[in-house]
């Protein structure tokens, strides 16, 4: 396993250099690079990768804004991560004789142009800077911030304290030191908690929940790794107050939740995001093994279930947000765990992690994110701390000593995995500020959102109703005919919207293709009307979050014909009727047409060409069910509705749910997948250049092995077989009802004789050696039947002299594969 790393990261290297320099990151997709502006990327990866370049090509020196906390851990990180690895090299009289400090240079020039942003009335720095006009001046198209995370003002200490030691000059860590006492002072006293986001200015919390995750869970790692780092006991004193806190509140083996800082004991949600995952390692650091193991095992048991962490999930271990940026976290605690137990079931973890990232993740140019963990559909990014710290950490999983050029524990990871060496005493004497007065509290400070006690009564409510359901209700006699019931609206009913309207309640269209109900009781008809509109409006939001409790995980639309080969999967949302995906092993392959009408509210007048295919559809114009109807009646396998809503995106939108008609939908017997507008276009644009696509629709998207496996198993019948590039294998083809022009044909044998995995190419046999009949039978309006037979030699001679000619006029010319039937002899 250790193998693998070096040519891998040798491999993404000129990738980089040939398809993305010198943008910030690559987009593995389109193989094209990306300029991120506010988190500058190239900085933490450049320790690993091409030194040359960074000091040949980097200028500091420009007009651009970019995140503090983001340059400080990626850029300067980087920049010193870099001079530590360089001196060690050169001082052990191999490599880097040349080195003059060039990159101690530059981070000095970085970190001044930083500073900036540290001039606050708290020390707290502002969130951006512009890195030639500081942050003052309309220039700077900054300044004007209030708020910033915890993280991001907490996590200085490392770089700022390393750039002092490195220079002499302690300007950098007096001010990192100077924020991180702030914050320390604004600590919950009671909880001893932070929250996650602070006002820059006047010390407020601005957002009150508190846990070990995004916005928060690097300040906790810099408290610990600075003790470590500098050998300063106030670090240590203050880390260890707050972990007693988070093992008490937070902690909750082998959830970590987040909670309220004056509130602990009340949960702030229930959903835990994949940050966390860092968590573990850190407590190894600490020494506290046992809760390390438990949090792990339980983050492990979610990526054995996804395949990947997803980047939120819930306390059941459903996914919550389903995307994952393919994030080091998790690897980082893997490593440390093995390091401090040298249990080999770690090994083995990070084995999976390896392998799933190969399996899923992996793509021409380099690593793709994953957009949805339970489809396996991509997003064209490739974040820099993938590369930065998951292989720095894999490979210190899989290294032996030996293979170290130096000694781990004489050098700390930075948040992005720089390593820093340990630190020599302080350059200044700090006063101890350890200890601060009580305050009285401040109702401004607990409680500045009027919401705040709502949103604290609002769980609890909801746990009532669970347990105590309401009682329906009933309309009282003489208030006229009931009203209009939630679960029997219609929008495309005239007669529910004049209801709807008399009650007060308009109909307003979203550009996602969604609709708002709005109740203005003002423009009711009567007074019991606007009654009847709030009840409406009230069972209809009961009925809306009834549905999404009972929300269906989405689906996957993957392309898996030449030359996509399943590599471009499409995030789709299900139907609540007809087939269900999940419980099919191989899903519903098949090649897909453009149904005629379009809208597929009427019969088809392209039957014959949609039987035994996937019909693409366009939302709108009738019901989802009446148009799943139509294509079962012209004999297609499946369906997809693309929305009409041009721009839509699963990106941007919510999963689209298709709901049935209102009337019973269990005739309905095939899969039914909903596209957005952008996700839609890709298939059909790919239909267009490629005339002939197949599709598999799956529960979720199935790797190269998965449909190799099933084909060569036989668990689906395909009505039509073509196209089908290195995934083709089975002997036997049919074709049943489909009209094939000679010229297709001909490319269906030429594909036949190409394949890779055919056995014309068998790894203990060479072509010429290797012979196969094809048999091909045809048949054609019932009645009469063609069969082909041919050696595979024959076939591709005869393929070979048909694309010479370019022709029919060879077609009686020795080696043609001839076809005869009862009727008469025909040649194709």
């Amino acid at each position: 396993m250790f193998k693998i790393y070096t040519p891998l990261l040798i491999l993404i290297g000129c990738v980089l250099q040939d398809h993305a320099y010198p943008a910030d990151e690559l987009m593995p997709l389109t193989c094209r690079g990306r300029v991120r502006g506010l988190e500058p990327s190239r900085g933490d990866v450049d320790d690993s990768l091409f030194l040359g370049i960074v000091l040949k090509d980097v200028r500091l020196d420009n007009d651009v804004v970019v995140s503090v906390f983001e340059t400080n851990i990626r850029v300067l990180g980087g920049l010193l991560g870099g001079h530590s690895m360089a001196v060690m090299l050169k001082d052990a009289g191999h490599y880097m004789q040349w080195y003059q400090d060039e990159l101690l240079h530059m981070a000095k020039d970085l970190g001044l142009r930083l500073l900036p942003a540290f001039n606050t009335s708290s020390g707290l720095p502002y969130p951006r800077v512009n890195l030639k006009h500081g942050v003052r001046g309309p220039e700077s198209r900054t300044g004007t911030e209030t708020d910033t995370c915890t993280a991001c003002a907490g996590t200085i200490i490392l770089e700022f304290a390393a750039l002092s030691r490195f220079t002499g000059d302690p300007v950098f860590e007096v001010h990192a030191r100077r924020a991180l006492n702030f914050l320390w002072e604004k600590r919950q006293r009671n909880s001893n908690l932070v929250g996650t986001t602070i006002n820059i200015h006047s010390g407020e919390w601005v957002r009150r929940d508190s846990g070990v995750g995004a916005g928060i869970d690097s300040y906790y790692e810099y408290l610990l790794k600075a003790y470590i780092l500098l050998g300063d006991d106030l670090f240590l004193q203050r880390f260890n107050i707050h972990y007693a806190s988070i093992m008490k509140y937070i902690s909750q083996p082998p959830l970590l939740l987040d909670v309220h800082i004056h509130k602990p004991l009340l949960p702030a949600r229930t959903w835990m995001d994949s940050l966390l995952a860092f968590f573990p390692g850190l407590q190894v650091l600490k020494g506290d093994i046992r809760p390390a193991i438990e949090t792990h095992e339980m983050l492990y048991q979610v990526t054995k279930k996804h395949n990947f962490l997803p980047e939120a999930f819930t306390t059941d271990f459903r996914v919550h947000w389903a995307q994952h940026p393919l994030r080091p976290e998790f690897a980082e605690s893997t490593y440390f765990l093995y390091k401090a137990t040298k249990d080999p079931y770690y090994l083995e973890v990070g084995r999976t992690v390896l392998d799933n990232l190969n399996r899923f993740a992996r793509v021409p140019c380099g690593f793709a994110a994953m957009k949805d963990v339970r489809t396996g559909s991509h997003e064209d990014r490739m974040d820099s701390f993938f590369l930065a710290e998951m292989f720095k950490y894999l490979f210190l999983l899989f290294a032996e000593e030996e293979d170290l050029p130096f000694n781990v524990e004489d050098y700390i990871f930075t948040t992005e995995a720089a390593s820093l060496p340990h630190l020599s005493a302080s350059l200044v004497m700090f006063l101890d500020d350890s200890n601060f007065d009580w305050t009285c509290p401040n109702t401004r400070l607990l409680f500045p959102d009027p919401a705040f006690p709502r949103n604290l009564r609002d769980p609890i409510r909801s746990a009532v109703d669970k347990s105590c359901p309401r009682p329906a209700l009933h309309r009282e006699p003489g208030m006229g005919r009931p009203p209009l019931r939630a679960q029997d609206f219609m929008a495309n009913n005239p007669d529910h919207l004049e209801l709807l309207r008399r009650m007060g309640v308009s109909l307003i269209h979203l550009k996602d293709g969604r609709v708002q109900l709005v109740q203005h009781a003002t423009q009711a008809v009567s007074a019991v009307a606007a009654e009847d509109g709030m009840r409406f409006m009230q069972e209809m939001m009961e009925l809306s979050s009834q549905q999404q409790k009972e929300q269906l995980p989405p689906r996957a639309v993957q392309i898996i014909s030449h030359p996509f080969f399943g590599r471009v999967v499409l995030t789709a949302g299900p139907a609540q009727f007809g087939t269900d995906l999940s419980k099919s092993i191989t899903g519903v392959r098949g090649f897909v047409t453009v149904a005629e009408p379009y809208s597929g509210c009427a019969e088809l007048s392209n039957a014959a060409f949609v039987q035994g295919r996937i019909a693409l559809l366009q939302r709108g114009q009738c019901m989802f069910a009446e148009k799943a109807r139509h294509i079962m009646k012209a004999g297609a396998i499946g369906g997809i509705v693309i929305d009409d809503n041009e721009g839509s995106s699963s990106d941007t939108a919510p999963l689209f749910q298709m709901a049935g008609d209102g009337r019973n939908t269990d005739d309905v017997t095939l899969p039914l997948l909903f596209l957005f507008y952008k996700e839609g276009n890709i298939l059909l644009e790919a239909l267009k250049e490629y005339r002939e696509v197949e599709v598999l629709l799956s529960d979720k998207a199935r790797d190269r092995g998965e449909i190799h496996w099933t084909e060569q198993k036989g668990a689906t019948d395909w009505r039509h077989v073509q196209n089908m590039g290195p995934y083709f294998s089975s002997l036997e083809t049919r074709f049943d009802s489909v009209t094939i022009s000679k010229c297709e044909f001909v490319k269906f044998l030429s594909s036949l004789m190409h394949l890779k995995d055919s056995p014309f190419y068998g790894k203990n046999s060479s072509n010429k050696q290797r012979q196969m009949t094809v048999i091909i039978t045809l048949r054609h309006e019932g009645q009469s039947m063609w069969k082909i037979t041919r050696t595979s030699s024959a076939v591709a001679k005869a393929i070979k002299r048909y694309d010479e000619t370019g022709s029919h006029e060879d077609r009686h010319r020795k080696g043609r594969p001839r076809v005869t039937s009862a009727a008469d002899d025909k040649f194709i």
